[in-house]
């Protein structure tokens, strides 16, 4: 286990001081407490690995490595045949295939497992074998076996074992080195202190093949219901802080070491958690009640209880930007013609800039900068979007109240898309201090900022299915906020793709478009 204290890059004066003074509700005492939070939150690093990342490149390597293994072994054994050669790559895929899907059935890119290669070695012989055999019976039930050298297969089958095993040993090297240079973690904020915390933190200390640090602990108790440090780790804070810090840290998970019988207090905490874009989990190591091996999620040999999971994490996250960065690119290049048409128009309409920026909530309720074209007078432009645009608004230019009608006006936040601070499709992004009738859209939805556990988007759901335009009513914000976490909780690619065709259409319903 990645295991760091987490005292040791700041001053462990300063958090000793701060966290062992007796409770108080002192102003003071309380903004010592969150200044040290931050100071911890800003020492971690942003580059690290998530075990999802370095499992689906071990997939990717161990299938180049099977492929390649085999095309060599054909060059030298078959000879470079043409007309033999297509048949052999066909074959040589779809064995890469099965051996990779074998040990995907059998939890073999784990990074417990990853950590472990000697442990592993029999499932990953019985995963070989089970490929290859699979595929030695498909030629044979195809009637195509004579066709390839069993020569050529077999030392394929043991080459293929040699280079797997080799490097997994390899990696398993390079996993413990990144551990100790914390490249690769999970970073967990336990949530609730005494003594189920101080449980749960020995028995990850002694679980050596897992990624978790823990970075803190956070109660809403006092320091005498909870103390100020359990195990070696300072409790930092209340929940309300939890927000803010695992924002700053980055966290990826947060586990509630609260009893099940504790059901109230446990449900107050999630209500004011899942807005994060975290792993929430409820460590299980301490409850009477027993459930099936398969029912935990395990961090190491600890088992906990999956309440969230993080939404398009890992390669989901990568597919995504593959897919926002290819059809902004070809939006860009479709409706450029439009694009300087209406630069143009703009240009002659009324003096002033041909792009109006605006800060928007995005991903992790970090503030972001939304470009769009000028649609308003500049003197009457409003940055805050404080005040709705109305039908008929006086601030809105000729040409504004066309492009606006069409969204012709949101072409630019293409750029947005193609640079990463928006996505293609996703909950639109709502101005920092919008409101519907004086109260801020967080006012009016409970859950609201559970949106930004994913990128805002350019289009998205809500939009498709009408609830696009003005917010001049609570009712307005509250069902745009059910169609974005509808979005959220049902992503897929097909979805995404699906709103993204559906967006012309939906274009033509104008009704709260002013």
């Amino acid at each position: 286990m990645n295991q760091t204290d987490p005292t040791e890059r700041y001053s462990r004066e300063a958090v000793h001081r701060t966290v062992m003074d007796p409770p108080s509700l002192d102003p003071d005492h309380r903004r010592a407490l969150k200044a040290i939070a931050r100071t911890v939150a800003a020492q971690y690093r942003d580059d690290s690995l998530s075990p999802g990342m370095i499992a689906g490149i071990m997939r990717l390597v161990e299938f180049s490595i099977i492929f390649t293994a085999g095309m060599l072994l054909y060059s030298v054994l078959v000879g470079p045949a043409i007309a033999s050669a297509l048949p052999y790559i066909f074959l040589i895929a779809g064995g890469a295939a099965a051996t990779v899907g074998m040990l995907c059935l059998a939890d073999g890119y784990d990074v417990g497992w990853l950590r472990r290669p000697m442990a592993f070695f029999g499932r990953v012989l019985l995963g070989v074998a089970a490929a290859f055999a699979f595929v030695a019976l498909a030629t044979f039930f195809l009637k195509i076996s004579a066709f390839y050298s069993r020569f050529w297969f077999g030392s394929w089958a043991v080459t293929t074992l040699g280079s797997l095993f080799f490097l997994r040993i390899m990696v398993a090297r390079l996993i413990m080195r990144w551990s100790r240079n914390g490249l690769i973690e999970r970073r967990a904020v336990i949530v609730g202190g005494g003594e189920l915390a101080e449980g749960l933190i020995r028995q990850l200390e002694n679980s050596p093949y897992n990624d978790i640090r823990i970075c803190g602990i956070f109660d809403d108790r006092d320091d005498q219901r909870s103390p100020p440090v359990v195990a070696g780790y300072p409790k930092l804070g209340d929940i309300d802080d939890l927000v803010e810090f695992a924002r700053i840290a980055q966290i990826d998970m947060l586990i509630v070491t609260l009893p099940l019988t504790a059901e109230s207090r446990v449900l107050m905490m999630l209500k004011k958690l899942w807005v994060l874009p975290v792993d929430i989990r409820l460590a299980a190591h301490s409850n009477a009640l027993q459930f099936r091996p398969r029912s935990y999620a395990y961090l190491g040999d600890v088992p906990t209880l999956a309440i969230f999971d993080r939404p398009i994490t890992d390669w989901s996250s990568v597919a995504k930007r593959a897919f926002d960065i290819v059809f902004s690119l070809a939006g860009l290049i479709l409706f450029a013609p439009i694009m300087v048409a209406t630069a143009i128009a703009i240009k002659l309409d009324s003096p002033g800039p041909v792009f109006f920026k605006q800060k928007r909530h995005g991903f992790n309720n970090e503030e972001i900068d939304v470009y769009k074209f000028r649609s308003m007078y500049t003197d009457k432009c409003d940055p805050t979007a404080r005040n709705a645009v109305t039908k008929g608004d006086p601030r809105v230019t000729p040409v504004g109240r066309f492009i606006r009608k069409t969204s012709i006006d949101e072409l630019p936040q293409f750029f947005n898309s193609l640079f990463g601070s928006l996505s293609l499709v996703g909950p639109r992004p709502h101005a920092v201090t919008a409101q519907a009738h004086d109260k801020l859209y967080g006012e009016v939805v409970d859950g609201y900022f559970a949106r930004h556990r994913v990128k805002p988007g350019v289009t998205g759901w809500a939009q498709i299915n009408g609830w696009r335009g003005e917010i001049d009513s609570e009712e307005k914000i509250e069902k745009r906020t059910e169609f974005d976490l509808y979005y959220i909780e049902n992503w897929s690619l097909i979805f995404d793709l699906k709103i993204l065709l559906l967006t012309p259409i939906s274009l033509f319903n104008t009704e709260n478009a002013y």
